[in-house]
């Protein structure tokens, strides 16, 4: 579990700079409520975009992406309605992924898969 979750703080922070080179603004990183929770919280052209962060270190089980199951999603709904509903000034919203496959402690792959829907 520890290695896991050393491998997705390490693919947040690549997302981070990945994002903010992308003229992506941060607003939040590991945002709470109760028991759902968003990687990240941005905006950019005046959308509020909750971002998933996925990363792996192989594709044997498919890639990053692929591990966001229909409850996974839900959570994600659920989660942003609650942060828009505590920030009510946005009104237009998008959900993204940033997908991280690592080699060893490189990034091999990253890319960004905007305005998902659910």
């Amino acid at each position: 579990m520890y290695q896991n979750h050393q491998t997705g703080k390490a693919g947040e922070n690549a997302a981070v700079l990945f994002l903010e080179n992308k003229g992506f603004q941060i607003l939040e990183r590991n945002w709470r409520h109760h028991h759902l929770e968003l990687d990240i919280i941005a905006t950019k052209d005046n959308i509020l975009q909750f971002i998933e962060v996925k990363t792996r270190h192989s594709i044997e089980f498919g890639w990053p992406e692929q591990s966001i199951s229909r409850k996974k999603m839900q959570f994600l709904k659920n989660a942003g309605a609650a942060y828009q509903f505590q920030h009510k000034q946005w009104k237009y919203i998008q959900f993204n992924v940033v997908s991280i496959t690592m080699e060893s402690d490189r990034i091999k792959e990253i890319f960004l898969i905007e305005d998902v829907y659910f």
